[in-house]
This record gives C-alpha cells, structure tokens and sequence, in this order.
C-alpha cells in the first residue's frame, strides 16, 4: 500500500511538473503575443496619435491681417506666424528696411535713413522655407553661352530656413512662425560693427534683447507686408551713457520698418548710366562684354509714362505724388509746395505736363508719414541734426525703377542753434576743417544743410551788420528753404551732386541783381554752391536758386523723356559739353585735403573764377569783424551772440582759403567722348597765371602776419553763456588754436603727397607752376615777412607747424608716400629756413628762431 501510494505521490508529481511547463508555456505564449499585439497596436495607433495640426488650429487664437503676405498675430502674446502660398515660391519679392526712429548715438540711425533694398526668392526645402537674397550685381547676355555658367563662384545669401508649422495641401498654404525672421537681425543688420580703432570709452548699443525687441505695428496691402519692429539693445552696464537723446545708455531703441513687396509688373525701360550725367546708379558688370568698360549700370528713376504717347506734352498715367507732413509749419507749406513744383519746368521739356503734384497729410488722416506707399516731405527737430534735408529714395535692383522717396527736413538748419557747435570745434587742432567722415555725402547722407544753416547765418549777420530790414531777413530764410527742398527732390528723382555747376555765371554777374532775378544762381541745384552774399552791399540781390537749373532740365530729359530712338538719346547727351551742361559729383569733388584733381568741383563756392569770389568773401569778413562788436552786443543778454558770430566769420574766411588752394597743382577734368562735339583734351592743368594768383592770395589771407587779425578788444568779449555746471572748461576762447587750424587745413592740401606729385606729373602735360617755383614761392609766404625781426604769436605757430611737415616729408610715417623730388624740395627749403632764423628780434622771436633751428639740426641728424 506504501508502495502504491508513493507511486501515486510520483505520478502526482509529474502531472504537476508537466502542468506548470504547459502553464508557463502557455503564458510566455500569451506574453510573447500580447506583446507582440501591443507593439502591433503601438505601431498602428502611432500616427494617430501624433496628428498634424491644422492651420486653422494653430491660428485659432490670433489676429489675421490679410495682404501680400497674410500675416496672424497671436492676441495674447503678440507672437507671429506668416503665410506662404505655394504660387510664391521660387518666385523674387524686393526687400527693404527704413530707420522708423533711432538715435546718433549707435551711428547714422537717424528718422527716415534708408537701409537699402534687395531682391530676394522663396524657397521651398522639404519641410522649410527658405528666404534667399539674390546676388543683382552681374549681367550675362542670355545670347552668350557664358550665360549658362552665371551662377559659377558667384553666392546668394540664405538669411533664413523655417520649418513648416503646417500646410494647406488643397489650398496650397503654408504656415510659418515670423517671430525670428523679424524679431532678430534676419533681413537686415542694424547694430552697427564696431570699427577698428574705435576708442574703448565710445558709446557702444549694447545685446539684442529679444524679450524686450517688439512688433509696434503691421501694415499689409496687396503689394506689400510692411512692419515696424522696435529693437532693444541692452547692457547691463556702460562706460559711456551716450548723450542727452537716450534717457537710459543700458536700454536703447531703434525702430526699423520692414517691408516685404512684390516686384513691379509692367513695362518699366531700364536706362544705363553715362559719365556725363549724374544719376544715381546701381551697379552691374556685364560678364560677357569685351570692351574696357564692362558696365550696365543703372540709372535710377520713376516709371512715368504719358497718357496721351503721341502728344509732344502729355499728362503722366500716374504722376509722383508728394505729401507736405502734417507736421510743416504752416508758414513755409507755401513754399516748400513751390520748391517742389519746380521740377515741373524740367519734366515739361521731356515731355510730361504736371509730372509732380504735392498735396498736404490731413491732420484726421489715418496713415503715417513712414508708410511706404506715400512719398512724404516730413519734419523733425531732432537733439544734434544730422542733416539739414535728406532725400533718399528706394529701387528695384535688378531695373533702377524707384518704388518710393521720403524727404527729411531739420527744423533747427533755419535757425542759429545747432552750426555753432561745428563752427567752435574748429577752434580746436584734433578737428580738421573738412575730414573724410565728414565728406561723406551720398544721396544717402547729403550734407547741404549743415553748410546751408552756415551761409544762412553768415547772410543773416552781413544783413544785421548792415542794418537790413526784417523783409531781407525773410527773404534769406525762404529762399534757402526753397533751393534746399529743390536739391531733395532732385535726388529723389534720381540725380546726384553736381559740384561743378556753380561755373555758370561771373562775379559781376552775381553781383549784379537785376541779371540774376529769378535764376537758378548755378547750373544745377544738385550743387553745394554758397549763398550769394555781395561785397559791396548795394548790390546785393537774390541770395540762392529759386528755380530748377538748365543742367537740372537737361539730366531730366537724359533721364524721363522717351526717346523715339537711341541716335536721339546720344544727341542730347552729347550736349553736355555746353557751358550751363558742366557737371562733376562726389566723386570729383575736392574738399577734403589730397583728394580728386579739378578745383572747380567745389564745395561752398560760388561763380567761374573761383579766386576772385573767395577774396571777396575774405575781404567781406574782414570788414564785418571790425563792426561785429558793435552791432551784436545786446543789453541784457550774454555775449554767446558775438562769440557765434566772430566763428561764423572766421569760418567763412577758412572755407574760402580751402577754395582758393585747391587750384594749386590743380587739372582741370573734360569727360566729352572722343570727338564729341566741343570737346578739350581730358586734363588741363590749371594755368601759370591762376595758380599764382591762388599763391598770392594764400600768402595774403591766410599766411600773412595780419592774416587773422581782429579787433584786440574783440577777444575780451567772446563769453561763452553759462548753463548749470554743463559747462566748458577751461572756457577762454583759443584763439591761437582757432587761426592755426585754419592755416593747417590749407597746408594739409597743398603740401599732400598727391598734390606734390600732381604738380611734378603735371609738368608734362602742361602745367607751368613748377615743384621748385611753387615750394620757394612757400617758404617766402611763410616767412619772408618777418624772419629777420620779431615774429608775433601766430606766425610763430604757423611758422613751427610748417617746418614740422616739412621734417615729416622727410622722416615721418607717410614719408615714404612723397615723391623723391618732393622730398628734395622739403630738404632745399629747411636749409634755407635753417639760414634764415638767425637769433635776432625780441626774446620771443629769437626763442622761437633757436626753437626752429633745433628742429632743424635734430632732423639733418637723423636723415644722415
């Protein structure tokens, strides 16, 4: 029975083994398949479960507002999204960013200053969309084969690749988020690089600040999606807090409009630029042209075409609209309307009637004066002006059409407020009269403001001095006002600078007021000429151009007539070697020491001989500095009158001299092609006769020991006006400084590596006023005068400062850049001061001549 039962127990056993294996089987079976079904059901449920939203979803809780490119704007965080539609892509839009609002502190981010505009395309990239700049600057004739190369070794710029957030297949959308493209510097740079040594205490803007940069407004239309967006650049600290336009250096706004637009469809003719006119141009190399001149540059210009093709003079389809800001004092609406319409005179003769008309922003009107699709003269009265008038326009790139133009115009360059500050710093040595930053003056930067308040100034003080009338005083202010809003509008037409224009008319013409009544005292109102203010008072007559000049109406015609063939277009530029057709830009002109060749593309001059009107100007001062004590001190007020005054009149002497010293080794530039009709050789130096006339006049008035003299009692007076503790220190007037800066600047020219070398160059082609004749003639002028006898005060300084270059010609850093025969002439003439400067005359000369004599020594020294 035991033994049956343990037999039982072991097939007990065994069942139960075999059981719990079948069990476990069992379950890693149903393990094995729940898991399997549960990857299989992971697997299938996947793409449900990580569904794409819709755009519809992803908008559901923002603002659409509709135009070239629809734009949502969350309502509760302001965050951004863009719509795409697929007939965009690969398609080019023009890009193009304004200055809104910003200050001078971070650079030129002024009110109004263009950024530029580019053409860019619209990508698609699997699941992004792309915004690629295109490279405009070459052309390759789709003729040549070299056509399909043009894309070799040249780059286009992809500034941005978002990814799609969703997209509309059967509607063909897509939807972008926006905030980077337009919050962060994307389309354009605006937080300007530091420059190479830039001092460490500079002002600097500090971070991008994203949490603090903002959208400020959207503006969309058919044709283009325009946004202003405010940048905050932030620091937590700062070394220089700027100046009194920031309330807080740490934290700085700039606001910059973007916009976003379609390229103009329809027939716009591009028209290319010549070196005898002077447009505007964006610049193109024709790649597959063979002649020394690859150039399919292109003139900028509106796209008017006539209602009426047949008629000799014919209304515009669409004519350019000018809108007077709301903002224009009322006063002078006026005639800023009539400085624009001037223009009608030129657009007549190419063949268009009313080809401008103005209109006035209505004060209930619900569009800003920044909104691209008005053209707006607008107004500002900013803390430190950077222009007097500023008349930039924007283009399509790849044809030069202009698309749109704003004027800015400063209230403070009709006043006596702001030029002062210039007219004191050239009292100091470490501001040169003219510098190459100052100079810079494209359409995009034109200075003739800052010299229009000047002269405005200047005629103002000869009118007070002369006991004018309050009607004279009107007259100087509204004609200026006139021929400023007459040089912007030229440039928003698409004209640049003609420094060379102010040749037109004579002296005693210009001092003749019944001839001039009514004229364009130049050629050209695109020029920097100075206001006419006469010597002799009686004769003074019309101060500035009250209309367009017969260059201005000639570039017009080069510009917007519409030629019936290209023969017709070559005659009329072949006009251009006509006396009233003279014409010289930017390019050529030579107020800054050493640079371009022809003395009369000038700035701040006045009529066809250049020397004899500076001398009057000179002589004109003078006379006004012997009264100036008298008539500009008033009871009860400060004398910061008589002190801007005594500058302003030193000023003008400074310019004039610059003037007059340009002609010395001077080449006149002619530009006619090749057998055009009334052509000269293309360089002509300036004639034996003027360059010693222009000699004689520098050792007159600005080298000369009474060059620079003043009443002594005038000096007592030159207070400056105290505000609280913001106060210059120490206060005296440096007279001394002042008058050796002056001489300095025309030094600076006439003893520049390039002029020396341009008169030892031009010696072979004509011009008679040789090195060795010109630096004798210089050294007597300096010292001739005095060097035997006591010597005073500014010539000492003078006589110190002249020496000093000529050792610098010989040993100094820029040595190397003079001429070897220049260099001989700087040894020969300190030789001859060397012998000179004997020990004789007061103390003070007799140290100032031991003083030259061991600069002297110490140099041969070294140059043995």
């Amino acid at each position: 029975m035991t033994q049956n039962k343990s037999r039982v127990t072991h097939c007990m056993c065994v069942a139960l083994a075999f059981f719990v294996f079948l069990f476990s089987q069992h379950m890693e079976a149903q393990n094995k398949k729940n898991k399997n079904k549960k990857e299989q059901t992971k697997e299938t449920s996947t793409p449900s479960a990580k569904k794409e939203k819709t755009i519809t979803e992803l908008v559901k809780s923002s603002k659409k507002i509709e135009g070239l490119f629809p734009i949502y704007q969350d309502t509760i965080t302001g965050s951004l999204q863009m719509i795409i539609s697929d007939n965009q892509l690969d398609q080019e839009f023009i890009y193009f960013s304004q200055i809104s609002n910003g200050v001078l502190d971070a650079g030129r981010m002024n009110r109004g200053a263009y950024m530029g505009s580019k053409v860019f395309k619209i990508e698609k990239y699997f699941d992004k969309i792309e915004f690629v700049i295109q490279n405009t600057s070459f052309y390759f004739d789709p003729k040549n084969p070299l056509s399909k190369s043009k894309d070799a070794n040249i780059s286009n710029g992809t500034i941005a690749s978002i990814t799609i957030a969703a997209q509309d297949k059967s509607k063909g959308l897509f939807l972008i988020k926006a905030d980077d493209l337009f919050l962060g510097e994307t389309l354009a740079q605006i937080k300007k690089p530091s420059k190479p040594g830039e001092s460490p205490t500079a002002f600097k803007l500090g971070g991008l600040n994203k949490d603090k940069t903002k959208i400020n407004s959207i503006k969309n239309y058919d044709e283009n999606t325009n946004l202003e967006v405010e940048y905050v650049y932030s620091s937590p600290s700062v070394l220089n807090n700027g100046s009194n336009a920031l309330a807080d250096g740490r934290n700085v706004s700039i606001k910059v409009f973007h916009s976003l637009m379609s390229i103009p469809d329809n027939d716009y003719e591009a028209r290319y630029d010549d070196p005898r006119v002077g447009y505007f141009t964006t610049e193109v190399d024709d790649k597959t042209a063979t002649n020394s001149t690859p150039y399919k540059d292109l003139i900028h210009r509106w796209h008017l075409k006539k209602k009426d093709p047949n008629a000799a003079i014919s209304e515009p389809i669409e004519p350019i609209t000018w809108w007077i800001e709301n903002s224009t004092p009322l006063e002078w609406r006026e005639t800023i309307t009539n400085g624009v319409l001037q223009w009608n005179i030129a657009f007549e003769k190419a063949g268009f009637k009313n080809a401008i008309v103005v209109k006035v922003q209505p004060d209930d009107a619900t569009w800003d004066a920044g909104d691209l699709n008005y053209n707006v003269l607008r107004w500002t009265s900013s803390p430190k002006p950077p222009f007097g008038g500023y008349g930039p326009s924007f283009v399509n790139p790849k044809t030069g059409q202009i698309l749109g133009a704003d004027i800015m115009l400063e209230f403070a360059h009709f006043t006596n407020r702001v030029f002062y500050d210039k007219i004191y710093s050239l009292a100091s040595l470490d501001t040169p009269f003219e510098t190459p930053e100052d100079n810079e003056s494209t359409y995009a930067y034109c200075s003739l403001g800052h010299q229009l308040q000047e002269d405005i100034m200047f005629a103002s003080a000869a009118a007070t001095a002369y006991a004018h009338s309050d009607y004279e005083m009107e007259r100087i202010k509204k004609e200026s006002m006139m021929a400023l809003i007459m040089h912007e509008v030229g440039h928003t037409l698409g004209l640049n600078h003609n420094m060379k224009a102010s040749q037109l008319f004579s002296p005693e013409q210009l001092n003749d007021a019944a001839f001039i009544e009514g004229k364009c005292l130049t050629a050209s109102v695109m020029d920097y000429a100075a206001l006419n203010v006469t010597k002799d008072r009686s004769k003074q007559g019309q101060y500035d151009d009250v209309t367009v000049g017969p260059y201005d109406v000639w570039a017009i015609q080069l510009g917007y007539k519409p030629f019936a063939s290209e023969s017709e277009h070559q005659a009329l530029l072949n006009e251009s070697t006509k006396p009233e057709h003279i014409f010289g830009n930017d390019a050529d002109d030579m107020r800054s020491p050493g640079k371009a060749i022809d003395p009369r593309v000038m700035t701040s001059d006045q009529s066809n001989d250049q020397i004899t009107w500076s001398i009057d100007r000179i002589e004109l001062s003078n006379n006004l500095m012997k009264t100036v004590k008298n008539k500009f001190i008033k009871s009860g007020e400060s004398y910061q009158e008589l002190r801007r005054v005594y500058y302003l009149l030193s000023g003008q002497k400074a310019t004039s001299a610059n003037i007059i010293s340009r002609f010395i080794g001077g080449v006149y530039i002619d530009r006619a092609m090749a057998d055009q009709i009334g052509e000269t050789q293309p360089y002509t130096p300036v004639s034996l006769k003027d360059q010693k006339r222009a000699m004689s006049a520098l050792s007159k008035y600005v080298f000369a020991p009474d060059a620079f003299d003043a009443p002594n009692d005038l000096y007592n007076y030159l207070a400056m006006q105290r505000r609280g503790f913001n106060f210059r220190t120490p206060e005296d007037p440096k007279i001394h400084n002042q008058v050796l800066t002056y001489q300095k600047n025309v030094l600076n020219h006439i003893l520049h590596y390039h002029t020396l070398q341009r008169i030892s160059d031009s010696e072979l082609y004509g011009n008679e006023y040789k090195l060795s004749a010109f630096m004798t003639d210089l050294n007597h002028a300096i010292f001739k005068a005095d060097i035997y006898g006591n010597v005073n005060s500014f010539r000492q300084n003078l006589q110190l400062e002249y020496t000093g270059m000529l050792i610098g010609m010989l040993t100094g850093k820029q040595s190397s850049s003079y001429s070897n025969t220049s260099k001989s002439m700087a040894l020969y003439n300190l030789k001859n001061i060397r012998t000179m400067a004997s020990a004789s005359g007061d103390i003070a000369s007799t140290a100032h001549k031991q003083h030259l004599r061991t600069l002297i020594d110490n140099a041969l020294k070294e140059i043995k």
